[in-house]
């Protein structure tokens, strides 16, 4: 796997999302509650992108009348036919042993851990003091 640094965590802010392209790729990379979660920006069930739609919770009910709220700003739902993913796992809550959309590992690093030559202008040196979102593809 190859880490991108695609975002600083500021740039980002919690029940957002960023979309970025890595390759030819177009992942969203979404903060729930100071967590990091990347996914796919294609919806599998028409190809809508899933960074334009909404950023939802799941409602539950144990009865007819008696609804829970859980899991706020955890689901994205499709623009186009409403499906929903779960931003943790990329599983279709419509159909989820069969639809899921392609999920990344996103994590927050301190920038001391990437200070490398890859990051260090030609001559001059570089010390980073922000925390980066960091994504492996």
């Amino acid at each position: 796997m190859t880490r991108h640094i695609v975002a600083t965590v500021d740039q980002i802010p919690p029940g957002e999302r960023m979309l970025v392209t890595i390759g030819n790729r177009e992942i969203g990379i979404f903060n729930v509650a100071g967590e990091y979660f990347a996914v796919g920006n294609r919806c599998p069930h028409n190809g809508a992108s899933l960074c334009k739609g909404r950023i939802v919770g799941l409602v539950e009910a144990r009865e007819p009348g008696s609804y829970q709220f859980s899991r706020r700003g955890e689901l994205v739902r499709c623009p186009w036919h409403g499906w929903e993913f779960d931003l943790r796992t990329g599983k279709s809550r419509c159909e989820p042993d069969r639809t899921r959309v392609r999920s990344y590992e996103a994590k927050v690093e301190p920038g001391a851990v990437l200070t490398d030559d890859t990051l260090r202008a030609e001559t001059f040196p570089v010390s980073i003091d922000r925390q980066y979102v960091v994504v492996d593809v």
